[in-house]
């Protein structure tokens, strides 16, 4: 588990594989403070009260982790 604040570009960075990723998560969430549960490559974006902001699997040959890519497979 990990506490961040969303930038202004609504992205949070995450290190994973020893690389930095950036998570897209949405404007409309531009410096709120989140939780992210992470296990292995899979992530969850949780705000302070509660809700699902985000489920995604971390794509390793991508730096950026767009909102398309949000589905879970």
């Amino acid at each position: 588990m990990r506490q961040d604040r969303v930038d202004t570009n609504g992205t949070i960075t995450l290190r994973y594989q020893s690389k930095l990723r950036h998570i897209a998560v949405g404007r409309a969430h531009k410096y709120e403070a989140v939780r992210l549960f992470i296990a292995d490559d899979h992530v969850r974006v949780i705000s302070e009260d509660g809700a699902l902001i985000r489920e995604l699997r971390i794509d390793p040959s991508r730096d950026y982790q767009s909102l398309e890519l949000s589905a879970m497979s």
